[in-house]
């Protein structure tokens, strides 16, 4: 394992690339990447990197989001076949059919989507700046948000708006338990409840923080003398516990669990060995048409902007 990530650092250095990683991948990823965030972090770090070749360890849509920032950069993943369920919940003929089926209205898409999805969209959100976002706009304006029905009706109940929904769905936050929610917390009764709004309303109704995932780990952080459930992906937990190692952390287990943890198998798909060889090879790389990419790369730094006009 110490040959391998020395071996990794070497090809790093040599070829003048940096390391994202996404807090949903393996520890062992997390420890070697240069950067580790959510998906609002990991673009803003792209989109200002002088590296030469950016290995993007998550899911494939967020490769296409820092090759749309990058245009002239090498973006790498160590896995194609590292998807997102919930950017296939939206093929983007049929979510392009929805908004011109909708005309008047301004387009918001969560980042969990493909380049053309993002093509047709006016403003993309991630989970950090979704709510902000959206109360960017005046009352009356007519929204369509996509594709996460759990993340757009949970932006409608704290914002009053009426947005119009897409159905679509991550699988990972879709298969928390209620029932098994409500076990645990009565064998930690004192343990407070972490949500992502990716989950449905009757787990976010249990929660006692309701976030990004950087909003549930800098919560955590602030808060180190509590302890968690915490209801999204499981590879957040490694970064909780580096930061607040004697702090509990529980995570909430899904439907058909028999290890207790809820993790993605598509982030899963990326390990050392790939990654070794993906900077190796310089491959496989990620690739975005031109005239698809011309198109996304406006909303992406609509969000950007506004973001940063925010704080976020």
């Amino acid at each position: 394992m110490k040959e391998l990530i020395q071996a990794i650092n070497n090809l790093k250095s040599a070829k003048n690339a940096v390391i994202l990683a996404h807090y949903y991948q393996e520890s062992e990823i997390q420890d070697i990447a240069d950067f580790v965030g959510d998906s609002l972090a990991l673009a803003q770090w792209a989109a200002k990197t002088e590296a030469d070749i950016i290995v993007m360890c998550g899911v494939h849509f967020m490769g296409e989001t820092a090759k749309i920032l990058c245009p002239n950069k090498k973006v790498l993943v160590p896995d194609l076949n590292a998807g997102c369920s919930l950017a296939d919940s939206c093929p983007a003929d049929q979510f392009a059919q929805f908004v011109s089926d909708h005309p008047g209205h301004t387009v918001i898409s969560y980042v969990n989507t493909t380049a053309a999805v993002k093509a047709v969209t006016d403003v993309v959100v991630t989970s950090t700046n979704a709510r902000q976002i959206v109360e960017s706009f005046p009352q009356e304006t007519k929204l369509i948000f996509g594709p996460d029905r759990n993340l757009g009706n949970y932006i409608n109940s704290v914002t009053n708006r009426q947005m119009l929904l897409w159905d679509g769905a991550c699988h990972v936050h879709e298969q928390f338990s209620v029932e098994k929610l409500v076990e645990l917390k009565q064998t930690y009764p004192n343990a407070f409840i972490l949500a992502h709004p990716e989950c449905k309303s009757v787990i976010l109704k249990l929660a006692d923080v309701v976030g990004s995932t950087a909003a549930l780990l800098n919560y955590a952080v602030s808060h180190p003398e509590n302890s968690y459930i915490v209801a999204t992906e499981s590879g957040i937990l490694h970064e909780m516990r580096k930061k607040c190692p004697d702090t509990k952390f529980i995570p909430a287990p899904p439907n058909d669990s028999t290890c207790g943890c809820n993790e993605c198998s598509f982030m899963r798909l990326n390990t050392l060995e790939k990654l070794y060889a993906c900077l190796e090879q310089e491959s496989p790389e990620i690739t975005v048409d031109p005239e698809i990419a011309e198109k996304a790369v406006k909303p992406i730094r609509r969000m950007l902007d506004i973001s940063a006009k925010l704080g976020l």
